[in-house]
C-alpha cells in the first residue's frame, strides 16, 4: 500500500506505508473534515447551522469518492456524493485553485430547495511548479 504525502518537495512520490501510517492519515483526513465543521459553524447566522447543527462536511478522492465525513447531520452525506459526482462532470476539468461551485439542483443531489451543496477543488502543488487535482471538499 502506498499514500502520498502532501507539503512535500516529493509530494507526487508514493511513499511505503503500513496499517499504522494509513491510520494516521485517516485521523488527521478526519481531523480536516471535523475542522471544516467547526469553521462553518462558528460562521453561520443561521439557527439551523449553528444551534441545530443541520449540516454536513466531507472530503472527497480526486474521483469523487466519499473519503471521511464530519459527524454532524449525515442525512446529506447521501446525496452529497451526487452533488461532487455532478460538479466534477460538469465542470471538473475547467475548475482552478480558488473556485467554488454551489448546488442545489434536486438532480444533482439536492435534497431541499433551501440546502445548498459547495463543492471546491483542492489542488497540490507539484515539484515542477504546477498543480494537480488532490481531492474535493463538500459543505
Amino acid at each position: 500500500m502506498s499514500a502520498v504525502v502532501p507539503g512535500r518537495d516529493d509530494a507526487d512520490r508514493p511513499v511505503s506505508s503500513g496499517a499504522a501510517a494509513l491510520q494516521v492519515l485517516m485521523a488527521r483526513l478526519g481531523g480536516v473534515a471535523r475542522e471544516m465543521s467547526a469553521v462553518l459553524r462558528r460562521a453561520s447566522y443561521s439557527p439551523n447551522i449553528k444551534e441545530r447543527a443541520d449540516f454536513s462536511c466531507a472530503l472527497f478522492t480526486a474521483e469523487g469518492e466519499l473519503l471521511v465525513q464530519a459527524e454532524n447531520i449525515p442525512v446529506h452525506l447521501g446525496s452529497m456524493p451526487a452533488s461532487v459526482a455532478a460538479v466534477i462532470e460538469r465542470f471538473g476539468e475547467n475548475l482552478r485553485p480558488g473556485d467554488q461551485v454551489a448546488v442545489n439542483d434536486p438532480f444533482c443531489g439536492g435534497t431541499h430547495l433551501n440546502d445548498i451543496t459547495v463543492v471546491a477543488p483542492c489542488f497540490v502543488d507539484t515539484p515542477y511548479g504546477g498543480r494537480r487535482l488532490a481531492g474535493w471538499v463538500a459543505n
